[in-house]
């Protein structure tokens, strides 16, 4: 590679235009940076494209609007996932954000004063990375769901999109989060013998409490905003509360079962010793983080990004938008502007790199936030 000049260096690349960093796009737009944002998708949105077709917000659009621009419609409405999809691309559209698609990266390098990023589609030379490539990067799926007989139908959370997908019979929903809650409740209403595998479930919260919106609540108590190390954020992190789902309805339709510790042709095996037979099994069990391409010290021994607050001890190498990454919101449409707009902050103006503060400065002005 050649001597890149002055010119052909980047203030910041981005790597990923979903949520995170299309809203540090935004602050970085308005900051006069030179960067840019790869990402792996044909479409800005397309991640949320492909999940379930059911699935709708737990939180209502006036909280799920990124800086500068409200959702459209009824803002104490709940969106469904192509609306929100077709949101984050009118979103960079409308601020003219410079995304380069079908472009994911294939190697993030260090070198003397910033770092090269290969994707099949460029090089790009900057001073800064930011990794805004989400949460959600390699299905998890336990190792002995490879000794299920191959007629039982498995297929991880992600891939799930309708009950059309899963064949009658036995299903087996291993997961008892709200993605897990969600996918049973709506298999038990097409028909379906639902056991749902979740030795515990998080706290139940209804949608509504006196007539508004839990997230109302939470945003007038500041909980969104409470950190992973504060003792409530804690207890909220480690408890995981099931949101809008009737918990009490659901296990009327459907059987409880333990943790799955094994399987064997055509059965489960559960904590406990009992076996469930399925005819299909779908694993709510998460994800873990895959970083292949990041050529840079910043990972732990599972993989995980080693940082506080997004900043790793890499200069010039920063994560944005992981769970819990400042705050409970961190990882959520309407609250990961706040990361966005420190980052920004940190990142600095490319003519004074001593005037930080310009972003959390317009955040608090108003100028970038949801509808209140």
């Amino acid at each position: 590679m050649r001597r890149p000049e002055r010119s052909d260096v980047l203030d910041t690349v981005v790597v990923g235009a979903g949520q995170a960093g299309l809203a540090l796009g935004y602050f970085l737009r308005r900051a006069g940076h030179r960067f840019v944002l790869v990402d792996a998708h044909a479409r800005v949105g397309d991640s949320w494209r492909r999940r379930w077709d059911s699935l709708t917000l737990f939180t209502p659009r006036r909280y799920d609007a990124l800086p500068g621009l409200a959702m459209p419609g009824d803002p104490n409405g709940h969106p469904g996932k192509d609306e929100v999809a077709d949101y984050l691309e009118g979103y960079a559209a409308h601020f003219a954000l410079p995304v380069r698609l079908d472009s994911p990266v294939t190697s993030v390098r260090a070198q003397p004063g910033g770092f090269t990023v290969e994707t099949p589609t460029g090089s790009f030379v900057s001073r800064n990375v930011v990794v805004a490539a989400g949460a959600f990067h390699t299905p998890f799926v336990p190792d002995f769901a490879a000794n299920l007989a191959p007629e039982v139908v498995q297929m991880h959370s992600s891939a799930y999109q309708r009950p059309a997908q899963v064949p009658a019979g036995d299903v087996v929903v291993v997961g008892g989060g709200n993605t897990g809650v969600q996918i049973a409740e709506e298999l038990a209403a097409h028909g379906r013998r639902v056991t749902l595998s979740a030795p515990t479930l998080g706290p139940v919260l209804p949608q509504r409490v006196l007539g508004r919106d839990i997230f109302w609540w939470f945003d007038r108590l500041g909980t969104m905003r409470l950190g992973p190390d504060h003792p409530i954020g804690r207890r909220i992190r480690a408890q995981n509360p099931i949101i809008g789902t009737d918990v009490d309805r659901l296990l009327r339709v459907v059987r409880r079962a333990e943790r799955v510790v094994g399987g064997q042709g055509n059965e489960l095996l559960m904590a406990d010793g009992a076996r469930f037979r399925a005819d299909a099994v779908i694993w709510a069990t998460g994800f873990r983080p895959y970083y292949p391409w990041l050529h840079v010290p910043v990972l732990d021994e599972h993989g995980a990004p080693v940082h506080r607050h997004g900043e790793t001890a890499w200069p010039g190498l920063y994560f944005l938008g992981l769970s819990w990454q400042r705050s409970r919101g961190s990882a959520l449409l309407g609250w990961v502007g706040r990361d966005a707009a420190d980052l920004a902050a940190r990142l600095g103006s490319p003519a004074s790199r001593s005037r930080p503060g310009a972003a959390m400065t317009a955040l608090r002005a108003g100028e970038a936030c949801v509808t209140p």
